[in-house]
């Protein structure tokens, strides 16, 4: 793990490299604990949540201080420990007072869970000092956003009789109630969100940390530079293919950029990109990676329990590997053209030199411990079990190379990694948690959903439409899977409205979830790009969002067409015939896309014939297949194949001695 801050300063060197040993102990025991009490049930479930929690909140206080500068000073220093120890006291209370194991220590001898109307005052003010906590940690953690929501939703919980209509007024909670909801019972902090984090999605970050460790990861991403390494804009279909496979491993769109963007962004500079364009490819490449099949970072495991019917794993993947796939294809397609365009020169060999030494085996690793998860999600095992065995895999495979090999230095870096990765993610869940206490509470979770219908006027493209805008807006410095999570919650009800898979309705606000961060102004992935590649923040986010805007049509087209999911809109499966037509009109339309994107189709494209190729393009994506629709597409994709065919033509003749 990379040092937390600096240590040069002679002054704060031993506190910092204490507070760095801290950091990997506790990290190093919360991936064991996971591991373990996922598979043996150690402890009930919000006794197992509180330790979850307790772990995450001390490892964001431990990696993001009150004051990041050096040279804090003694009080901020105590401050911060002063925290610690709250929030160790806080879960630590839950975790006795809920625990079976330690009934003697409960409060009047009563389990937590039925003391609900009977709180004690200690009980209180234990919630009150925990609530508090977690918006702090929340703050360091991912800025201001999330909390500043939750604070809302609390005020809004409280201030329920004073508001007028539009706001949906409702009888109002004290701080007493609102405190128990959301931290002492097992529907707030330690709910749906916490519970996701502490079944799936932390066994799966360990499980990408681990595999970096052996090499494996390095290895498919030197692949791709060779595989590339003659290839017009070359470096920038590496970032297209590298940060898919990473971004499914880590599920953040950020982490991605910053993790492959340092190898990528300054090859496709190097070729002929402008820092700008670069910057936009890479965030537009990485923010599509959590979209990826087969661990698509959180949002597979939130779907396993907010969707309804109840879907499994491996329902989930398969849904989401067409519009994945389709998503990349668009991204190689639309640099491709764009490279083509500008004249980008091919470097073989400075793409050699840019990878390390391949072996083999490393490569064999990573697609077996793939093979080994997918296998055991195929024979039924759930997804935190089948990580498991595949976590053991990877120990296991690991041993026969040299250069795979997981050392005990190794093994610790890795959970160092995880949980540096996953504390940001444990604490935002638990801010979830309070907002979607809240939301139960007060019943909006029925009213809202009533009123974007009403505002949709019964139009599925205008609820799509709203929605779109709704998770966008959400999803503006929040994690991809929060955002899942908050508008799956939120504006479920309209889901089940819109004449389609259930499934293909939550895979459309995911995928929203996750174009915000290429969404200007607040497009996180495009602002890291822009700080590796140099370049203009603004005009960066705006490269990313022309890049990704497959990204933006796309789901309108798998949730109109369902097909694309392998689904029915009756929620059955999919014919074959039925998926095989509805891929290539969509391919298509993707064809059309990425040329008016990129101004070129085999040749460059003047406006005439740009834009009539967008609008073509974009019809397939917003109309159905039935009735005059149906006529429509035909039309379209007619169109946008007779203009490939013409360019490609002229292009030839251009190209021709006797043309000229």
């Amino acid at each position: 793990m990379s040092e937390l801050v600096s240590l040069e300063d002679p002054v704060t060197g031993p506190f910092e490299s204490g507070k760095r040993l801290a950091f990997n102990t506790i990290a190093a025991v919360l991936c064991v604990f996971v591991v373990t009490a996922v598979n043996f049930n150690l402890f009930d479930y919000q006794p197992n949540l509180a330790l979850f929690g307790m772990m995450g909140l001390v490892l964001v206080i431990l990696n993001h201080p009150l004051i990041k500068r050096w040279g804090q000073t003694r009080v901020v220093r105590s401050f911060d420990l002063l925290l610690i120890a709250a929030t160790v006291v806080s879960f630590g209370f839950v975790f006795v007072q809920s625990e079976p194991k330690l009934a003697g220590f409960w409060v009047d001898g009563v389990v937590l869970g039925d003391r609900a109307g009977n709180e004690t005052t200690l009980d209180f003010v234990i919630a009150l000092i925990g609530l508090l906590l977690v918006l702090e940690t929340t703050r360091r953690a991912i800025g201001w956003t999330l909390p500043i929501l939750c604070i809302v939703f609390i005020l809004y919980a409280m201030l329920g009789p004073t508001l007028p209509d539009w706001l949906f007024p409702h009888a109002g909670f004290s701080w007493e109630r609102i405190v128990q909801k959301s931290f002492l019972q097992d529907s707030g902090v330690f709910g749906i969100a916490l519970r996701v984090m502490f079944l799936y999605v932390f066994l799966f970050v360990l499980f990408g940390t681990l595999l970096e460790q052996t090499g494996a990861t390095q290895y498919v991403i030197n692949v791709t530079r060779r595989l590339f390494r003659n290839s017009v804009g070359g470096p920038a279909k590496v970032a297209v293919l590298s940060s898919g496979l990473m971004g499914s491993l880590s599920g953040s769109a950020v982490a991605n950029t910053a993790t492959t963007g340092t190898f990528t962004i300054p090859l496709m500079k190097s070729s002929g990109f402008k820092p700008v364009t670069a910057a936009g490819v890479e965030a537009a490449a990485s923010s599509g990676g959590a979209l990826m099949p087969p661990i698509m970072g959180a949002g597979a495991y939130m779907m396993l329990e907010m969707v309804e019917p109840s879907v499994s794993y491996v329902q989930v993947i398969k849904a989401a590997l067409i519009p994945a796939v389709l998503y990349y294809v668009a991204l190689l397609l639309t640099v491709h053209f764009h490279a083509k365009r500008i004249g980008a020169i091919a470097n073989p060999n400075e793409m050699e030199q840019s990878g390390t030494t391949l072996h083999f085996y490393q490569g064999c690793l990573f697609f077996s411990s793939f093979v080994i998860l997918i296998a055991m999600l195929v024979y039924g095992y759930t997804p935190f079990r089948a990580v498991s065995v595949s976590l053991a895999g990877i120990l296991v495979l690991s041993f026969f190379s040299k250069h795979t090999r997981l050392t005990p230095a190794k093994v610790w870096e890795a959970m160092s990694r995880a949980g540096k990765s996953g504390m940001t993610l444990i604490a935002a869940a638990c801010c979830v948690g309070i907002i979607l206490a809240i939301v139960d509470m007060t019943g909006i979770g029925a009213t809202l959903p009533e009123k974007v219908q009403a505002l949709a006027n019964n139009s599925s493209l205008a609820a799509l439409f709203l929605l779109m805008v709704s998770t966008i807006i959400l999803g503006m410095g929040l994690p991809s899977a929060v955002c899942y999570l908050l508008m799956a919650i939120l504006l479920g009800s309209v889901l089940s409205q819109l004449n389609t898979a259930p499934l293909a309705a939550h895979l459309f606000i995911f995928y929203f979830g996750m174009m915000s961060m290429v969404t200007p102004p607040v497009a996180l992935a495009a602002y890291t790009a822009a700080a590796i590649a140099k370049a203009d923040v603004m005009r960066s986010a705006l490269a990313a969002f022309r890049f990704s805007l497959v990204g933006f049509a796309l789901p309108y087209a798998f949730v109109l067409r369902p097909e694309l999911v392998m689904l029915t809109p009756g929620n059955e499966p999919a014919s074959t015939i039925a998926i095989v037509i509805n891929v290539f009109i969509t391919l298509t339309g993707i064809l059309g896309l990425a040329a008016g994107i990129a101004g070129h189709a085999f040749k460059r494209l003047t406006p005439p014939w740009q834009i009539p190729l967008l609008a073509s393009s974009l019809l397939i994506f917003f109309l159905r297949l039935q009735g005059w629709q149906l006529i429509v597409q035909v039309m379209a994709v007619v169109f946008i194949l007779l203009v490939m065919m013409i360019n490609l033509v002229g292009s030839y003749a251009s190209a021709s001695p006797d043309s000229e």
